[in-house]
């Protein structure tokens, strides 16, 4: 027998890059993390009710508007030694799966792209909150998410030897996003 969702379980939900954000951290000189964050972010949540696992997620961050603090930096991160932000503009998230886990809790696994190279990763994911309305009667939701990706694994791979043993820049990119949504 076939099941039918109706349109009141369905809640598309789009991201709002005023109250978002995408940040990340990595080792410099092993000795400190380095953090920054991307401002132009957009996404759409398609939430489902009834069965969350029917759920799913699509966000894109444009690379252009990475900031860690440091225009140097960032212009060097924008380069062709890093995300050749010219050639790859946009760093693409395409959910394939969402588990709950209890609490309010989720895993979101999906697909990532990051410099023309598209990799599966999984969001430890905290919420979404309950809907609340905004004071211009807007419905929205929050929630976190977390992971950490190897650079390297999208081709970022540029590094340089410290004279002490190792290297400027760490493998390792954890990633942190809060964001909130609003009822499209």
């Amino acid at each position: 027998m076939a099941t039918t969702t109706s349109p009141a379980s369905v809640i598309t939900w789009k991201l709002d890059p005023a109250h978002s954000s995408a940040e990340f951290k990595v080792k410099h000189m092993m000795i400190s993390n380095v953090k920054g964050h991307f401002s132009g972010l957009s996404g759409t949540l398609t939430e489902h009710l009834v069965d969350s696992t029917l759920s799913s997620v699509e966000a894109n961050v444009d690379v252009s508007t990475i900031t860690t603090g440091d225009p140097q930096r960032d212009g060097h991160l924008k380069s062709a030694d890093f995300f050749e932000a010219e050639k790859y503009p946009t760093i693409l998230f395409r959910s394939t799966r969402v588990e709950p886990k209890g609490d309010g809790e989720y895993t979101v696994s999906g697909d990532i792209t990051i410099h023309g190279v598209t990799k599966p990763v999984t969001f430890a994911v905290e919420g979404p909150t309950a809907p609340a309305k905004d004071p211009w009667g807007n419905t929205r939701i929050g929630l976190s998410a977390t992971t950490k990706i190897n650079r390297k694994d999208f081709g970022l791979n540029w590094n340089a030897a410290l004279e002490t043993g190792g290297f400027l820049v760490g493998e390792d990119v954890h990633i942190t996003l809060d964001v909130q949504f609003i009822k499209a």
